[in-house]
């Protein structure tokens, strides 16, 4: 299918006269406005969304001051128990199946329980690979697995940053009361 002449619009650009063509007004526009977002980031400028991270938290910010909306906001992972404070994961493998990351991990077991077919003998998240994009959470179909509001996880090593089974129970001792929304 050839495309008609008459279907073209030709557009000519404006021609630059002979200040723009030597570029210096360019230039000076262009460093005034980064003299303006300079000045006006001190202070409690309107553009400044800087903080001072060890005295100052994120969650202690409103959200358009940069601060965490818990709704959505994604963090470390946390393996969630049930009532009986069991592992609430079934080893459907639905979570490393759809990780985009690859960096779930699970060796299913039959479970010693009635209620359940399998329970994860070993669950494993390198939290260095994941992207933190929330597909294992969504794609959980008893809502096993949950991306909390904790950012400011530290590890000494790469292997202190895959997170075992005891270690992402242990986060959801610790952020139970801190559930978001």
């Amino acid at each position: 299918m050839a495309i008609d002449e008459c279907d073209i619009i030709r557009i000519d650009p404006k021609p630059m006269n002979r200040l723009e063509s030597v570029y210096l007004p360019e230039i000076f526009r262009g460093f005034s406005t980064t003299m303006r977002h300079l000045f006006t980031s001190f202070g409690q400028g309107k553009t400044s969304r800087t903080i001072q991270y060890p005295e100052q938290r994120r969650e202690n910010r409103l959200p358009q001051d940069g601060g965490i909306e818990p709704s959505n906001f994604r963090g470390i992972h946390r393996l969630n128990r049930d009532e009986e404070g069991r592992v609430k994961c079934v080893a459907c493998m639905m979570c490393p199946t759809l990780c985009p990351a690859n960096c779930i991990h699970i060796v299913a077991d039959e479970s010693p329980w009635d209620d359940r077919e399998k329970y994860p003998k070993k669950f494993e998240i390198d939290e260095l690979r994941c992207i933190f994009c929330g597909m294992c959470e969504e794609a959980c179909p008893v809502d096993a697995i949950e991306l909390t509001t904790l950012y400011d996880v530290v590890g000494l090593s790469r292997q202190e940053m895959i997170f075992d089974k005891e270690k992402l129970l242990s986060v959801y001792d610790v952020t139970i009361d801190k559930k978001p929304m």
